[in-house]
């Protein structure tokens, strides 16, 4: 059997690697500390576990979903969320579509409007959905590099005209996976107004809008007057409520690419198990307190790391959202030695800054989720591991 010739555009999936690295290095006995893949490591509030079992008992929610965008009581209770938390009011009806996790969309999004030679706006680095499905697609990414010097923001002036002209979308990420940066309104309107001079779609990817700290609030991209001309953005349970394997977010914004996107669904996938959907509903109505304490939790990890890694030298700052710490390597190594150092010598698992791009080079992404009784004495532990291994910026 020979793969399409689209499927040999893309390299295998980034993580899929880790998976197979850690898993034989534990078969050689080592004891690694895996900083690795950001998945949320604490259980899903117990008030949202309750609703599922409630709603698999109903013989109801065993059926096919019909509706195609999802069910409306939980599109009604997503949609009042978002009024309370960004001050924009979404028409449950038709602003909103329910996703098989918000990864699932961005993909389709992509599919739905790109066609063979049509250029796709990529951050770099960026989380790889972005890219490789351009490239299966039969799209153009051209990339955006994310820089320091530039708060990890696009410079959407430094785009030619010309690709600008032949772009159908735009992605952007914040907070940022990976490099935790964060956006505000200001720069949001340059991207609204740069969306509606070259007639662009902009694809918002804000799975970690509530993962902030330090009094920070991310905004919706949809706060920005005429973003729904322009604009689909991404939300997710995953990474707010630890619902990373139930599988449920949303795109919400633009009426048309809403009903376009529910077009392209209705041929490939049968929506979220409807228990799950109405688990959505209480996570939405709240309480809202498990979520606080998750991200204190995050904020305390946060600390501990990032401390560390400066009584070492490094020259890493405290970052306002996600769960991760994107650490520039020490002088005379790349992303991929300095990870690899860390890994052999102390056990610490990292990710190259270049598995998500090549301006990702020069640094490594930690996540601060791990699966561990004590994770801040774990991630203590990564440090002091790092300093016994000599490490030093």
């Amino acid at each position: 059997m020979i793969q399409s010739r689209r499927l040999s555009r893309i390299p295998v999936y980034l993580f899929s690697q880790i998976a197979e690295l850690k898993r034989q290095l534990r078969q050689e006995g080592v004891d690694i500390i895996d900083l690795g893949i950001g998945d949320p490591d604490r259980p899903t509030p117990r008030h949202i576990i309750e609703a599922l079992k409630e709603a698999v008992e109903d013989p109801q929610t065993h059926r096919y979903d019909e509706s195609g965008f999802g069910d409306l009581e939980l599109r009604r209770a997503f949609c009042e969320w978002f009024e309370k938390r960004f001050g924009v009011r979404l028409d449950p009806e038709r602003n909103i579509q329910v996703l098989i996790g918000s990864k699932e969309g961005l993909a389709h999004l992509i599919w739905t409007y790109v066609e063979p030679g049509d250029v796709v706006l990529v951050p770099d680095p960026a989380y790889p959905v972005y890219r490789n499905n351009t490239l299966l697609a039969g799209g153009e990414p051209y990339y955006m590099p994310l820089l320091k010097e530039n708060k990890f923001l696009p410079d959407l002036s430094a785009i030619p005209e010309k690709v600008a002209k032949k772009a159908k979308l735009l992605f952007l990420n914040y907070p940022n996976n990976p490099t935790a940066a964060v956006a505000d309104l200001d720069f949001f309107r340059e991207v609204v107004e740069f969306a509606h001079k070259y007639e662009i779609l902009v694809a918002h990817d804000a799975a970690y809008s509530e993962v902030t700290f330090d009094g920070y609030v991310a905004p919706s991209l949809l706060q920005v007057e005429g973003a729904f001309d322009v604009v689909v953005e991404f939300h997710t349970l995953s990474k707010t409520f630890n619902m990373t394997g139930w599988r449920l977010g949303f795109a919400v914004g633009n009426e048309q690419a809403i009903k376009d996107l529910s077009k392209l669904k209705s041929h490939v996938d049968s929506s979220v198990f409807l228990a799950i959907q109405r688990a959505g509903i209480a996570a939405y109505c709240g309480p809202w307190e498990p979520v606080k304490e998750t991200m204190e939790a995050y904020r305390r990890r946060r600390d501990v790391l990032v401390e560390g890694l400066q009584r070492l030298g490094c020259p890493v700052e405290k970052p306002k959202g996600t769960f991760y710490v994107w650490i520039p390597v020490p002088e005379g190594e790349t992303s991929e030695s300095f990870s690899e150092k860390l890994l052999r010598k102390a056990g610490v698992l990292t990710i190259p800054g270049t598995g998500y791009g090549k301006h990702g080079e020069g640094f490594v992404r930690a996540s601060l989720t791990l699966l561990d009784p004590n994770p801040e004495a774990r991630l203590q532990e990564a440090v002091e591991r790092m300093e016994r291994a000599g490490v030093r910026w």
